[in-house]
């Protein structure tokens, strides 16, 4: 067989799959090499798309500080300010309660995977009582039918928990050894924070201007709301995206707390490898910033009907485009691909040996979403508080208990959402590097790698 020299990821000699054991055991099946990593050369990545992020950074800086002025001397200043107050609090609020949600889910992992498919059957079954109570029977049907799916599909992956786990207990274990990624993760949160806080005013003063002389029809420009949509979902993607790029050249090293494999995945993250980040990143942002000019419309009864396919089909493809991010990233922190490269390079490594099915079972991101949930809910509770405490945020919220613990639980959700997609993305990286090179995971982690190919061939012994 022709040995092929191997490539450094994140400091760690690895070589490139050949023809390599896919089973193990009794269940040994011997496969032709899948992917050859070339070295590539150095230097930043598909750099166009960082220049557009950093021209919409300073675009909505721009704008913040422009109609800041306006508000700031204008009678709605103390709306204005009451914005800033709120987005700090639940910004706050959040860290604290997604650090201690990331705390518990890798603490319990097994228990946090059964919940969250529990919490999968309880959503369903809830949606279909509450279209019968409010009498929507056909709704309420199709709600029975969709938790009679949703039984049968927690019953038909509740056997393959165990890999789950130790995929989780995996990812945990790397993300111990480099904590450091978390202190990253903590970074990317607060300007998550810091971004919102921003991009309110840019929001509130361009909606007050665009609507200050309207009469009937208040609504802001649609294609001004779609910029500034697009901005906000560009950015938090490329957040979450640079927290799963920096854990997955982390994880790839495996190295110590605060090491500089650590450290070197970040400041690749943030250099090299940052325009591959914009690149996926904007594509997503340009489908969700779409999906909510649909919403939008729906709910202004502008071509309701047509505005309620074009919200599906975005949303759909958007979701397909958010999954093969979550893949193609890997390589993007692993071994410094553009995103086109990258994307292709993982898809065609789990076609080729069989995988495509078995990542289809996310286990994982039910346990992760139920966190997410909770501590959002948390972050909810403290809105209403907040409201109650504070009558110029009540009054933002309408007066509405409702409106303030929604508004503080999507705010929640969108900031507990990076630091927790640290375990998301280590649990990726973990399967990514498991098919990629089986023998350098044996040798480095022996004890680790045996708990994962044991559970492995108990229930893909044919994969």
């Amino acid at each position: 067989m022709q040995t092929m020299a191997p490539v450094v990821v994140q400091g760690t000699a690895v070589s490139p799959p050949q023809a390599v054991d896919v089973g193990y055991g009794d269940n040994q099946a011997t496969t032709t090499a899948v992917t050859e990593h070339e070295p590539k050369k150095t230097g930043c990545k598909d750099p166009i798309f960082a220049i557009l992020f950093y021209v919409n950074i300073i675009a909505i800086v721009v704008v913040a500080v422009t109609y800041g002025k306006d508000l700031s001397s204008s009678s709605e200043s103390l709306d204005y300010e009451e914005l800033i107050y709120a987005s700090l609090v639940f910004g706050v609020a959040s860290l604290v309660f997604s650090g201690g949600g990331l705390l518990f889910l890798l603490q319990y992992p097994s228990f946090m995977i059964k919940a969250g498919l529990i919490l999968t059957i309880v959503l369903s079954l809830a949606w279909a009582a509450y279209a019968f109570i409010i009498g929507q029977y056909i709704m309420g049907a199709i709600g029975a039918f969709f938790f009679l799916l949703t039984l049968c599909y927690v019953k038909a992956v509740w056997s393959r928990i165990p890999f789950a786990v130790i995929n989780m207990v995996t990812a945990a274990t790397a993300i111990k050894a480099n904590l450091g990624v978390c202190v990253f993760a903590i970074f990317f949160s607060l300007l998550q924070v810091g971004w919102l806080v921003v991009w309110t005013v840019a929001f509130t003063g361009v909606y007050n201007s665009t609507t200050a002389n309207c009469v009937d029809d208040c609504n802001m420009n649609y294609g001004f709301l779609f910029l500034l949509l697009l901005s906000l979902f560009f950015t938090q993607q490329v957040l979450q995206a640079c927290v799963h790029v920096t854990v997955a050249g982390t994880v790839g090293t495996w190295s110590g707390c605060c090491s500089r494999g650590v450290c070197n995945a970040f400041i690749r993250t943030v250099t090299t490898s940052f325009g591959s980040i914009c690149f996926g990143s904007l594509l997503v942002a340009i489908l969700q910033a779409l999906r909510a000019l649909a919403s939008a419309a729906r709910g202004n009864g502008d071509g309701n009907f047509l505005a309620c396919i074009a919200e599906c089909i975005l949303g759909c493809l958007a979701s397909i485009l958010e999954y093969f991010n979550k893949w193609a990233y890997i390589y993007v922190g692993i071994y410094g691909y553009s995103y086109m490269e990258s994307g292709k390079a993982v898809m065609q490594l789990f076609a080729d040996r069989g995988w495509d099915a078995v990542i289809a079972d996310d286990l994982v991101g039910n346990a992760i979403f139920l966190t997410s949930v909770v501590a959002g809910l948390f972050i909810g509770a403290i809105g209403v508080g907040y409201a109650s405490a504070n009558s110029s945020f009540s009054d933002l919220a309408g007066g509405s208990g409702w409106a303030a613990f929604l508004i503080g639980l999507l705010a929640g959700l969108c900031i507990c959402s990076i630091l927790l997609s640290t375990v998301a993305s280590g649990v990726n990286t973990v399967i990514v590097m498991f098919a990629d090179a089986p023998r350098e995971f044996q040798a480095n982690h022996p004890e680790l790698s045996q708990k994962m190919t044991s559970t492995w061939n108990q229930f893909y012994p044919y994969v």
